[in-house]
């Protein structure tokens, strides 16, 4: 279980000349920041620049402090941050297993059995050899979740992984995502339209104007 805290300081992203948002806030182990605010107000920006890929095009400044490092200075490979996507983003060309196992710490002693231990825990035990063509999309959300917490991040980016689940499955797959986050002691922000989406996630909200 992670102790990890993520920090913003100060972070300000602009673009072309306008400053789309100013940031501080502190997440603690196993806390949801929700942010919330209209298209273009910068909600994925600030995502990108937390992992280390926002576009030069953009102007940024600002510290993201995880465990009281400042990690700007890292290479995005290097940051141990976590992202979970609209789309699972599962390797085609991988079985289920392979895809877990590619996220895996090099170092990562008996993999078979905590992959196969993973797939159990998010009730799909069996599915190690499974091509990712072949699962539903709940099903394909639980692997790319799985995915990610398999590789042992220090805190967690969600960009509205729940908008393309239809409104059932969207319930289900929001409440194992955080569920699972929470109970991993992982300090977590999720950029979001939906007010459900923040609801569930019963942390604080940031609104980007």
């Amino acid at each position: 279980m992670s102790n990890s805290i993520l920090e913003l300081n100060n972070v300000r992203i602009s673009l072309g000349g306008k400053q789309l948002l100013e940031v501080n806030c502190r997440v603690g182990p196993g806390e949801i920041l929700t942010v919330m605010g209209p298209s273009g107000s910068g909600k994925s920006s600030l995502l990108a620049y937390i992992a280390g890929f926002l576009a030069p095009v953009f102007k940024s400044s600002g510290s993201v402090l995880v465990n009281g490092e400042n990690i700007c200075s890292l290479a995005a490979e290097r940051r141990r941050v976590g992202l979970l996507f609209q789309d699972p983003l599962l390797f085609p060309h991988l079985s289920v297993a392979g895809n877990l196992r590619f996220a895996m710490p090099r170092n990562a002693q008996q993999k078979s059995h905590a992959i196969s231990e993973g797939l159990d825990d998010i009730g799909l035990a069996g599915f190690d050899d499974r091509d990712p063509g072949t699962l539903s999309g709940g099903q394909a959300s639980r692997v790319a979740l799985l995915r990610l917490l398999l590789s042992a991040p220090n805190a967690v980016l969600l960009d509205e992984p729940f908008s393309k689940l239809d409104t059932q499955l969207r319930e289900e797959i929001r409440t194992l995502v955080f569920d699972k986050l929470r109970a991993s002691g992982l300090p977590t922000i999720l950029v979001t339209h939906d007010q459900a989406d923040a609801e569930s996630a019963g942390g604080a909200i940031h609104t980007l104007r």
